[in-house]
């Protein structure tokens, strides 16, 4: 009644009889050619602005080809990350398929959904953008701020411009050879307690799965080293910093990867209802952990060798930097999360090479036996160094699965890029435009590394890797932005590969599958997990 009683007020206004004296007939009538011009016009409206939001998509999704530079295929607001959102592949195999694109270009377009993007696939010109000219090219990409997420908004991985340069300054010293060699018995401690659990518990040997297995090792080894906090994640499976570690650092699952891909395509409206990246209860833990260390530190002036020790100095300092608990745990969580999912990631790849290469394993402990006993079979910081087997089969790993797949920079200040193709033309780059570097693609390039699915440490030896493009290999990044705990990764790596080659040989089981089938996923991950069996060495260094 309410819209008839509308309709009628306009007529009444609009012509010069009175509607009611009609036949009840006629004002249907009159009604139903009102409502079919209205929906008439309603449906021109719609159709109009479908029109024009097309128009608007063909126009923003043929961005690069305006410009002048190989594009590939993309789609209104998913861009090109089609075959990634619908699960038809797992990051690190499309990473692979970018870099096969254009392969005839030093560089091409892409959309990271809305937003336009450069691929830079020349190892020089990484290096250009990465290091030469790192001051055009400076910041991360970060898909929240700290008004989001204060945990993940504000560590060192995020932080842009000053603010990085002040924080990057003040956490570098914690990772230098002399503070790797300090904390060194720390680790220590924990791949001992990891290895002396298996020997304890042999029932356990004959089928782990190790992912499980060194996200607690890890687990461990963060706690000590940046939390100063003591725990056995193997005793003790269920212990809260592993809980949360592991609900904080897990991206896997339905609701996650929806999660992640919600705060790339809308930050705006999670921003606005109040939603964190990090759940709530880890956030809670974690900074009731930090305070409270931070309370017994000042209060009975414990000094440990760690990163809480170093920001808690530069707070302390007249020149230092403004920094609250906010500040602190992000710093400690950033710490937490490498090396728990990275780290954790990287042995559970390389000792599966190790048991589908046993002669690669034989080889490795044969050095592991003859530096121990020549060193009196005390493992120490040294004695890794001199492992120069060890370090080829964990750099191997690295190439053949890097920890990140791609590597990012946002442009800061105008830049020239040369020519993607030489019958192109230059293109110069605005500030936040968006660069990725695609590491796995390179890493399994031909042209860098034959036959690159093969695990060959021998890529690596002092004849062959000075043949490596410096700039094709890039586990870690590049410049002054590469990742600041990469020697602090490679030492609890090696440690731990070290205890496990000393006392014990892996075999595959049942489950261990090979080639190994990857996650769908925003993180690197295996389906079915990887498994192995350790068994116990009938003779080895005492």
């Amino acid at each position: 009644m309410y819209y008839i009683d509308i309709v009628t007020s306009q007529l009444q206004k609009y012509t010069q009889w009175n509607f009611q004296c009609l036949p009840v007939s006629h004002q249907l009538l009159i009604l139903t050619n009102s409502n079919m011009e209205m929906l008439n016009l309603v449906i021109f409206t719609v159709c109009l602005g479908a029109i024009g939001v097309l128009v608007y998509f063909y126009w923003q999704m043929n961005f690069w080809k305006r410009k002048g530079i190989p594009q590939i295929q993309c789609l209104p607001i998913i861009g090109s990350h089609f075959k990634l959102i619908t699960g038809r592949i797992a990051i690190s195999d499309f990473v692979k398929y970018l870099y096969s694109c254009h392969q005839d270009a030093k560089y091409f377009g892409m959309f990271d959904f809305n937003t336009p993007l450069l691929v830079v696939r020349d190892p020089d010109l990484i290096k250009e953008i990465g290091v030469k000219s790192f001051e055009h090219f400076l910041d991360h990409k970060s898909f929240l701020d700290e008004t989001m997420d204060p945990i993940f908004g504000k560590n060192v991985f995020s932080l842009k411009g000053d603010r990085w340069k002040e924080m990057r300054n003040t956490l570098s010293p914690s990772f230098t050879a002399a503070k790797m060699k300090f904390i060194f018995e720390l680790i220590d401690k924990c791949a001992s307690d990891f290895v002396q659990y298996f020997l304890d518990h042999s029932d356990e040997t004959k089928s782990i799965n190790t992912k499980d297995a060194f996200t607690r090792y890890t687990n461990d080894v963060i706690a000590t080293a940046a939390f100063g906090i003591t725990v056995n994640s193997m005793q003790d499976k269920e212990n809260e910093f592993y809980v949360h570690g592991a609900d904080a650092s897990s991206f896997r699952g339905f609701w996650r990867f929806a999660k992640f891909i919600m705060f790339r395509m809308f930050p705006s409206f999670l921003r606005l209802i109040g939603e964190p990246f990090v759940s709530r209860s880890s956030a809670r833990f974690f900074k009731a952990v930090i305070r409270e260390t931070l309370n017994e530190r000042e209060k009975n002036k414990i000094i440990r060798p760690d990163m809480i020790h170093l920001l808690m100095e530069a707070k302390e300092k007249e020149d230092g930097i403004n920094l609250s608990v906010d500040d602190i745990v992000a710093q400690s969580f950033i710490f937490f999360l490498a090396g728990f999912e990275t780290s954790s990631t990287l042995m559970s790849f390389l000792t599966h090479e190790l048991v589908m290469n046993p002669e690669i394993q034989e080889k490795l402990r044969n050095e592991v036996d003859m530096i121990i006993e020549r060193d009196n079979s005390k493992i120490t910081y040294e004695t890794l160094s001199k492992m120069k087997y060890l370090d080829m089969v964990v750099s191997e790993c690295l190439r053949k699965y890097p920890p990140s797949p791609v590597v990012d920079r946002v442009c800061v200040k105008t830049y020239t890029l040369p020519k993607p193709t030489p019958d192109s033309n230059e293109y110069i780059v605005e500030p936040n435009t968006s660069i990725w570097f695609p590491v796995n693609g390179i890493h399994h390039d031909p042209k860098y590394y034959p036959d690159p699915e093969k695990f060959d440490p021998e890529r690596f030896s002092d004849e062959n890797k000075d043949n490596i493009h410096p700039y094709a290999y890039l586990p870690f990044g590049l410049g002054p932005r590469k990742c600041i705990g990469n020697r602090f990764a490679l030492m609890e790596t090696k440690l731990l590969i070290v205890y496990i080659m000393k006392h014990f040989i892996l075999e595959r089981t049942e489950k261990t599958q090979h080639p190994l089938k990857f996650e769908i996923s925003v993180t690197i991950g295996v389906q079915g997990g990887t498994w192995a069996k350790f068994v116990k060495r009938t003779s080895k260094v005492s």
